[in-house]
């Protein structure tokens, strides 16, 4: 069974919103469970169909993401819709596999000075998680795809500079321990174009037919820019974050993600369909923005909107 072909068809573009899982990790007031569904169904309406909606943590923890179960089951009942969440350990991968989850997410940092700052325990033991998960899944007879993310892999604003040879070689050792589809993320915005390309093609000739995911985060405003320089390497499968919000709490100068609404726009520009409604995309905003006042949120389509004098879809 190829589950990741299944989730990502290598013949078109798929757009994650992790609004609801990453967007949520540094804020300090979060949406009702009633407020993200709403959220979800708004979303799915307007053409979403990939959520990453949290992590498997104690509620004592994290208690943005205590109703996470309610969230998963949200959004299995809405048609074609994936949802997706972190695992950080093997309690977490347990309680995973008694939701009904599409994707369990597992994290391998590029450093090991992040990975223990970040989950304490070595790259090597992350990469055990992993093991862990796939075989779990399959014990039970779980649908669940996993996904190793790998974090940092552009700089880290712990260790510095991050070799991207050791970049490909996690990304090898997670889809040898049983990973269905990897990630490379610019977790504190270090990258560039020229950086994103670069790696980007190397993990095409790795994995193929662009099956890989790109997670990008705006720091330094180089978001959209590091988006499109992806998918010109061949990725197809990318995160944004719903008003730009997001940021890991162990990994100082992180910051929001690539704003959703604006890869969208970005995508349609560039001649990739995604199948979203963007005005309706667009309007979910009110939703955090009600739940999270004191947040920041960006954007240029909620600046300026779409172009209406023209057709942009290409």
């Amino acid at each position: 069974m190829n589950r990741r072909a299944e989730a990502y068809p290598a013949d078109r573009v798929s757009l994650r919103e992790v609004g609801l899982r990453d967007g949520l990790q540094l804020v300090k007031t979060w949406p009702t469970t009633e407020e993200k569904r709403s959220w979800l169904e708004r979303e799915h309406a307007a053409g979403v169909r990939h959520f990453e909606v949290g992590s498997f943590l104690p509620a004592n923890r994290m208690p943005q993401f205590a109703d996470l179960a309610s969230t998963i089951a949200a959004v299995a009942a809405l048609e074609g819709a994936r949802s997706a969440a972190l695992a950080l350990n093997e309690r977490g991968a347990g309680d995973a596999i008694g939701t009904d989850v599409d994707e369990i997410v597992c994290v391998i940092s590029a450093t090991e000075e992040h990975s223990q700052a970040n989950t304490r325990r070595s790259r090597a033991d992350a990469i055990d998680l992993v093991r862990t998960v796939a075989r779990l899944r399959d014990e039970a007879g779980h649908k669940a795809m996993v996904n190793a993310g790998i974090a940092m892999a552009f700089g880290c604003s712990i260790a510095g500079r991050v070799d991207p040879d050791e970049v490909l070689l996690l990304a090898e050792a997670c889809l040898a321990a049983g990973a269905d589809v990897v990630g490379i993320a610019d977790t504190v915005g270090f990258a560039g174009p020229r950086q994103v390309e670069r790696l980007a093609k190397r993990m095409c000739g790795l994995v193929g037919d662009g099956g890989f995911i790109v997670h990008l985060h705006d720091t330094r405003g180089m978001g959209i820019a590091n988006a499109s320089a992806a998918l010109d390497a061949g990725c197809r499968i990318l995160d944004g974050s719903l008003g730009g919000l997001g940021g890991c709490p162990f990994a100082p100068g992180a910051t929001g993600n690539v704003v959703f609404e604006d890869l969208v726009y970005l995508c349609e520009t560039k001649g990739f369909a995604t199948g979203i409604d963007l005005p309706a995309l667009a309007a979910v905003r009110d939703i955090p923005e009600h739940a999270m006042p004191g947040e920041k949120f960006y954007g240029g389509i909620a600046r300026a909107g779409p172009p209406a004098a023209f057709d942009w879809r290409v």
